[in-house]
């Protein structure tokens, strides 16, 4: 008996049916191509601090780290996380059974998702949001449930109303990312605590992407959700060294929550990557450790780097929305005459040798984004003068 064919299925699973190449990847190869100046992935192009670089070296010509570390990560960086979390923000973690080391930022966000999400279980995020937000809700089977930060002046701000009529029976847990990227807003104390109130009222778990906290300027702070009363216990907190040591490359991530919730976390990363980055986890444990004149030199001088982007976008005819952490810029191109963020970017190369992202990648309705794109200033001096001289050409058309 010949059994009828099975009908054809994609390759693809189709949890993943929605996501294709990264915008980041298409636009930094569109960087490459024409030569232009790349603004638009987030990468410093020079690297941090000289002793961090030789505290990797040391550790290669050591022996340290070239083998399989331990799976929670080194001993070394687990108590230096430890104690940065301790000395800047009060919080205690165990680095034994509360600190997991991983492989960027994006492994962790990965692993707590899978870990604590189950199919058809709700997951808040902030939209617009970092694109791996919506790969991996999706991955673990979860709905993600979109709150819309919204233009108001210079920034962009959170409807707490919006956020609380989000939450349903099957709300699972909220996705926080603050400093936020690609808006560049700093949640103040004022929301933070409104979150964790109703994070502890519903009973929901919390994943804080705070990768960039020690970028804010002016008068922003970055608090912790975890500091906040109730949310140690609820809050999966997610940071990394890429942002602040200038070392994207190295993928050097951590997690800081209650022992049962990064024993789940936990469980989930050692069949992701197991362990990475070895010998780059001597190096951060230093690095974690630098004065604190670095780490004030470091917003210092992206605050400059700020505010020479920002000007020159205004200067050319954007709308600008200022940042208060981060290392992007957001900026509205409908004063230009242009509508579409998408074509935009792709002509700017052609158009004036520069490189952007445009953020309706980021939203579950393009329309919301359509007319905003993304401007990264983590660059040399001379790389934004350069990209702001470019910029002039559309004054010109």
């Amino acid at each position: 008996m010949t059994l009828p064919p099975r009908p054809p299925r994609p390759l693809l699973n189709r949890r993943l049916a929605a996501f294709g190449t990264t915008i980041f990847a298409e636009m930094s190869a569109l960087a490459v191509r024409t030569g232009s100046i790349n603004l638009g992935q987030g990468f410093p192009d020079t690297d941090g601090p000289e002793e961090v670089r030789e505290a990797a070296v040391r550790a290669l010509r050591d022996g340290r780290g070239n083998q399989y570390p331990p799976g929670p990560g080194i001993p070394e960086l687990r108590t230096a996380v430890a104690e940065h979390q301790r000395s800047r923000y009060g919080l205690a973690y165990d680095p034994d059974t509360e600190v997991l080391v991983t492989a960027g930022a994006t492994e962790g966000i990965a692993a707590a998702l899978l870990a604590l999400v189950e199919p058809g279980d709700e997951v808040i995020a902030l939209e617009p949001y970092y694109d791996s937000y919506a790969a991996c809700i999706a991955m673990a089977g979860g709905t993600r449930v979109p709150v819309m930060l919204r233009p108001s002046g210079d920034r962009f701000t959170l409807d707490l109303d919006e956020l609380r009529a989000a939450v349903t029976d099957r709300t699972r847990l909220i996705l926080l990312n603050t400093p936020h990227n690609p808006t560049g807003t700093v949640l103040t104390r004022e929301e933070l605590a409104a979150i964790a109130a109703l994070a502890v009222e519903r009973d929901l778990l919390v994943v804080t992407d705070e990768v960039y906290e020690h970028l804010v300027f002016d008068t922003a702070e970055h608090v912790p959700l975890a500091t906040f009363p109730g949310m140690r216990e609820r809050t999966v907190t997610l940071s990394s060294a890429g942002k602040t040591f200038s070392y994207t490359g190295w993928k050097v991530g951590w997690v800081t929550a209650s022992a049962p919730l990064v024993t789940a976390v936990r469980t989930a990363k050692q069949y992701l990557t197991y362990v990475s980055a070895g010998p780059f986890q001597y190096a951060v444990a230093e690095a974690l450790r630098l004065p604190e004149a670095y780490f004030t030199g470091l917003r210092a001088d992206l605050g400059a780097k700020r505010d020479l982007l920002a000007g020159s976008l205004a200067e050319v005819g954007f709308r600008v929305f200022r940042p208060q952490g981060t290392y992007f810029i957001t900026a509205d191109i409908t004063p230009l005459g242009e509508k579409d963020g998408l074509a935009f970017c792709r002509s700017l190369p052609e158009r004036c040798g520069v490189v952007a992202v445009p953020t309706m990648v980021f939203y579950d309705d393009p329309e919301a984004g359509r007319a905003h794109v993304r401007f990264a200033f983590c660059k040399s001096e001379g790389l934004l003068r350069e990209a702001a001289d470019r910029l002039q050409a559309l004054k010109r058309l």
